[in-house]
């Protein structure tokens, strides 16, 4: 198999939200490696569900899984005082921060330019937002953040298409403590 020129570490949430931007990076010819950092989620048996989805589908798009460490305390003291924020609040825009920071960190450390995130393909995030937060970190580590609208053009009815297919865990919740009230 030829190798891919470019590559780009793309955070990943779940399988559900990542199953159509991995493929879509793939289909744009980049070397993708699923960066699975997700200290919000709550609680750890949720956390070994959405990971253990993400292992299946990773392995059926050929693509190289990167399992952080689970590091919820790490979470909890960088929300600190934000617990009484509503949901799409300043709460959720420092899950953000430490989610794509920490994916940053990672590309930065193995010669990776580029990064990006699967949660914009969530109706429910805000895209614009998430490329605010991705540019000021690019800067701040000398990276290239890669702002793609994955809802567009069908991608969240299209990943949820490959999630029914590969029979993946589906979750009702965002992920932390604060989001299942």
């Amino acid at each position: 198999m030829e190798q891919k020129k470019d590559k780009i570490v793309i955070h990943t949430c779940c399988a559900i939200c990542s199953g159509y931007p991995i493929s879509y990076l793939q289909d744009m010819g980049y070397q993708v490696y699923s960066y699975f950092y997700n200290p919000n989620v709550y609680p750890s048996s949720e956390y070994q569900k959405r990971l253990n989805a993400e292992r299946i589908l990773c392995t059926h798009l050929g693509c190289e899984l990167i399992e952080a460490e689970y590091e919820p305390d790490e979470y909890f003291d960088y929300v600190k005082g934000l617990e009484q924020e509503p949901e799409k609040g300043i709460r959720c825009d420092k899950c953000f921060e430490i989610r794509l920071m920490k994916t940053a960190e990672f590309a930065k450390a193995n010669n990776i330019e580029n990064f990006t995130t699967s949660i914009v393909i969530s109706p429910h995030k805000s895209f614009s937002k998430l490329t605010s937060i991705g540019n000021e970190i690019a800067k701040k580590y000398n990276l290239n953040y890669l702002a793609i609208d994955f809802k567009k053009k069908d991608g969240f009815l299209k990943t949820n298409k490959l999630s029914r297919e590969l029979g993946l865990y589906r979750q009702n919740y965002c992920g932390c403590k604060f989001s299942l009230r």
